[in-house]
């Protein structure tokens, strides 16, 4: 009597079992979302970390080697600000300008022969202006010459933990020796941040005076997105556009290095985004990047 009974059993079971599986993969397979890249992947590294806990929150290529630019000048302030706190130097101290550091190509302030800068100005001259003739001025004054001074950037990387880093001037001007990856620029970000509290604020101002003109920056993430409180920017043609960005606002911190972007605009729209994402409750969401040459 039975067994009619038994093969419409059998059917709502495997019906039973099914649904189940479909409901276990909705639960454990996350939504997708999709993330602009504005670079070509040979290019593109970044990484987004949470400033308090340390915890990498987002990343794509980011021990890959690529050319920091101007984000070298990062460290060519963290061994000034390091003289300055061991009283080497005074914010009234002058910086002679040499001919060889006067004779760098733009971005510059512009000596001539004799002229010197003092240090407050010469910190502003790199953080606002990114200004290359004062950053191997600061390299010549404290190291004696850039490539000593290039020796002492790489010995401090190793000290604060930058694994994969090697710096051959204080500039960032083309070298192909000179490399980095997006991860030892925030670990460089965050050192800046924690070693010189006192200091950081100059990571923020968008312009200065100089000589009875005023100088105005190029990092438009200053102003645009609440919170964004520095650092640096930097372009040759062989990286593309490089940033590395703090964010602090309402409780949260982060350090943000993206590096590779084909324009200043498109990187600076992607910083914004990733910063968005990574304050969103939905973070954990997969993210699926299209790169420009798929868009």
């Amino acid at each position: 009597m039975s067994k009619p009974r038994l093969f419409p059993l059998i059917q709502k079971l495997v019906a039973a079992f099914a649904l189940l599986g479909l409901v276990a993969g909705c639960v454990t397979t996350p939504p997708e979302t999709m993330l602009a890249v504005p670079a070509a992947p040979q290019k593109y590294a970044a990484i987004v970390i949470d400033g308090s806990t340390g915890k990498t929150l987002f990343e794509v290529n980011s021990t890959a080697p690529r050319y920091p630019a101007s984000l070298t000048k990062m460290m060519t302030l963290y061994l000034l600000f390091e003289a300055l706190d061991q009283g080497r130097v005074s914010k009234t101290t002058l910086i002679p300008v040499s001919d060889n550091a006067a004779r760098q190509p733009p971005t510059k302030l512009r000596f001539r022969r004799g002229e010197a800068i003092d240090v407050e100005s010469a910190i502003r001259a790199i953080t606002v202006k990114s200004a290359n003739d004062v950053a191997v001025a600061v390299a010549e004054y404290l190291g004696g010459s850039e490539d000593a001074f290039a020796a002492m950037m790489t010995a401090k990387a190793r000290q604060i933990g930058m694994r994969s880093t090697v710096f051959r001037n204080a500039s960032g001007l083309p070298d192909g020796v000179q490399q980095t990856t997006a991860r030892d620029m925030a670990v460089l970000g965050m050192a800046l941040r924690a070693r010189f509290p006192q200091h950081f604020h100059y990571f923020s101002e968008s312009d200065f005076m100089f000589r009875g003109r005023l100088v105005r920056g190029h990092n438009d993430m200053l102003g645009r997105v609440r919170g964004v409180n520095g650092i640096k920017t930097g372009y040759i043609r062989a990286s593309g556009f490089n940033i590395v960005t703090s964010y602090d606002a309402d409780g949260r911190r982060l350090i943000l290095v993206v590096m590779g972007a084909d324009s200043a605009r498109q990187r600076n729209d992607h910083v914004e985004a990733l910063i968005q994402r990574n304050l969103s409750p939905a973070s954990n969401m997969t993210t699926r990047l299209l790169y420009a040459e798929e868009q």
